[in-house]
């Protein structure tokens, strides 16, 4: 969850450190520091809070230059968020200098037993005893990627590590098992991050590590092995954006930012997907079409905002390919014995593509013989290379913590499997594939549109901010979009906000109803389903009976609920399923001016972190 940089070349190790730790604090974090080697020996700072605490320490005592140093930016997870538990972490002696991304789940065995060896450890953290182990390993190896190796095959849990060791001036070596980890090259230099966003300014050649591997960094050299000290192969690719796609743009919040860009993000994702038979065609499928046409039933896994794209992503499945289609928390997936088999096909949704509890319901479900297809924003990550198919988003770096185009583009990605699916079993023709691929090419214009009327939306959202209480209410694929904005406004806003299927209003949920609390409803288009509209009209009657302030979102020509409208927010007439990529817009402009009026970070939310690479 947490940003690591780890850096061996020419240039100061700390300044590019500090500015790499700078371009992954969208990550989230509680507290921040940096080691370097200079001087045969290790200096280090580390403050709990922002970076600004760190930069403003690193002003008052400055470290030495060095040529290779680590930095981390930790979301807490074992210990409090103060100092002492801020990475990096030595051994006593002062050699060895540690941070580390997961959880190490044996650390208390771990601990134990260096204490009772005489290690005294002054963290409460899991990931001091790495640092401890570490030495013990190097003063019979003198070798740090074998120290590394040996550790690693003690540890249980998932984790990235990156040390350094003293007696190793021009040395960097990082480990991976279930969290991410990437290398960068430059000439004369190398680097190991998180994210690829932490190295963007000096190189875009990049290089994939895999499960359970060692990388030793020198100035010329990347030596990649497992955890046995065997040789592994590795992948090169290239990074095909540029720093300045991390930049705010002139935007006063990378939010805001993306928000913008989704027009773009929703075209790229569908930039080349229809061939020159006309046919329509996915990054990279390694699944037969023989055995997508013997698929009996689907499901979804994901978290958060993209567990809300996969349940609007089962009315499509279901709608357009008549393939039975579940939704599931990842979280809860393989805890349940949910049954799966040869003949099932679960699509994993991740941005990062690093998510643990989604890579874990995907490792689940390989085990239990299904196909897996990975929608993901982030090339190479660790969930498209364990699937046995890819659909990339093309929506870019999404450097704000509360997704936005993101979940656009899994939108498009979803309607895209679905329509894939038809195709190859026949329930839906070319000609109809075509102009539903035409209807969402037309979607980018229509979000913009809506991005030129938000005026309003922002000074409603100003209006409530001294609220403690927003409800959302939807219909079909409304439900899920009235989900998507309750969570926005928790995130963000840190408001109690709930979405609700309006059908279960009077189950319920209606005692909630009072004086002048605001209730945004997601309104069906009248045209087709018409009776899904009448019904939420009637929604919005009973809760206005009882006080309530109504904010509707309705497309244009829809005067059926003007009445009952305190507040009418319209978006461009689009076909009921694809819906969702207009009506969520107005949610996410809303969920952030209402968190910039109540004072909130809303790029760095508290508490949360953009990648949870944890269970």
């Amino acid at each position: 969850m947490c940003g690591i940089v780890g850096y061996v070349g020419g240039q100061s190790a700390l300044d590019v450190v500090v500015a790499g730790l700078k371009r992954l604090e969208y990550r989230g974090y509680d507290s921040a520091g940096v080691a370097v080697l200079a001087d045969g020996g290790l200096a280090t700072a580390k403050k709990a809070g922002k970076l600004a605490n760190l930069e403003k320490a690193l002003q008052e005592l400055p470290l030495p230059t060095g040529s290779a140093g680590v930095g981390h930016t930790r979301w807490a997870t074992h210990g409090a968020p103060n100092d002492a538990n801020a990475h990096p972490h030595l051994d006593n002696a002062g050699r060895v200098a540690v941070v580390h991304n997961g959880i190490i789940e044996n650390f208390a065995v771990l601990r134990a037993d260096l204490a009772e060896r005489g290690h005294e450890l002054a963290s409460d953290t899991d990931t001091e005893v790495v640092a401890h182990l570490l030495a013990e390993s190097y003063s019979s190896t003198a070798d740090l990627a074998e120290a590394m190796r040996q550790v690693c095959r003690q540890l249980d849990g998932a984790f990235t590590l990156v040390a350094v060791h003293a007696d190793e001036p021009d040395v960097v070596v990082g480990a991976r098992r279930n969290s991410p980890l990437v290398v960068g090259v430059g000439e004369g230099e190398a680097f190991l991050a998180s994210d690829v966003a932490a190295f963007i300014a000096h190189t875009r050649s990049a290089i994939e590590l895999g499960q359970d591997q060692v990388v030793e960094l020198r100035r010329d050299s990347v030596t990649v092995t497992d955890f046995e000290g065997a040789p592994a192969e590795v992948r090169s690719y290239y990074v095909d954006w540029d720093a300045s796609a991390a930049e705010k743009g002139g935007y006063d919040y990378f939010m805001l930012k993306e928000i913008a860009e989704q027009p773009k993000a929703v075209a790229d994702t569908l930039l080349g997907r229809i061939d020159a038979s006309g046919s329509l065609t996915l990054d990279e499928v390694r699944i037969p079409d023989s055995m997508l046409r013997e698929v009996t039933k689907v499901v979804i896994v994901a978290c958060g905002t993209a567990f809300h794209s996969g349940l609007i992503a089962k009315y499509a499945i279901e709608h357009w390919t008549r393939i039975p289609c579940e939704v599931e928390l990842a979280s809860e997936f393989r805890y349940r014995d949910p049954i799966l088999d040869q003949r099932t096909l679960v699509i994993a949704i991740s941005q990062s593509g690093e998510t643990m509890d989604t890579l874990m319901a995907v490792r689940h479900a390989r085990e239990q013989g299904a196909k897996v297809l990975a929608i993901c924003n982030t090339n190479g990550s660790t969930i498209p290379r364990e699937c046995d198919a890819v659909l990339y988003t093309h929506a870019g770096p999404e450097v704000a913590v509360a997704s936005t185009k993101a979940f656009l583009t899994q939108l498009v990605a979803c309607y895209l499997v679905a329509l894939y699916l038809g195709q190859v079993r026949g329930t839906k023709w070319g000609d109809e594939i075509g102009a539903v691929v035409r209807e969402l090419a037309h979607i980018g214009g229509e979000v913009d549109r809506v991005l030129e009327t938000m005026e309003p939306v922002r000074e409603l959202a100003r209006s409530l901010a001294g609220k403690d209480t927003v409800l959302f209410l939807g219909r079909h694929v409304g439900y899920p979009v009235a989900l998507e904005g309750a969570l926005k406004l928790k995130e963000l806003a840190y408001m109690h906000a709930e979405g609700f299927a309006a059908g279960e209003l009077k189950h319920g949920p209606i005692a909630l109803i009072e004086e002048d609390l605001p209730v945004v409803v997601i309104a069906p288009s009248p045209r087709g389903r018409s009776v899904l509209h009448d019904k939420i009209v009637s929604n919005i009657q009973e809760i206005r009976a009882r006080g309530a302030r109504t904010i509707v979102i309705a497309e244009e020509g829809d005067e059926a609920v003007v009445p009952y409208a305190d507040h009418l927010i319209r978006i461009p007439a689009t076909p009921t399923l694809l819906q969702p990529l207009v009506s969520t817009v107005p949610l996410q402009v809303f969920a952030c001016e209402l968190a910039t009026a109540r004072g909130n970070e809303v790029d760095q939310p508290r508490n949360l972190a953009k990648s949870v690479t944890v269970e």
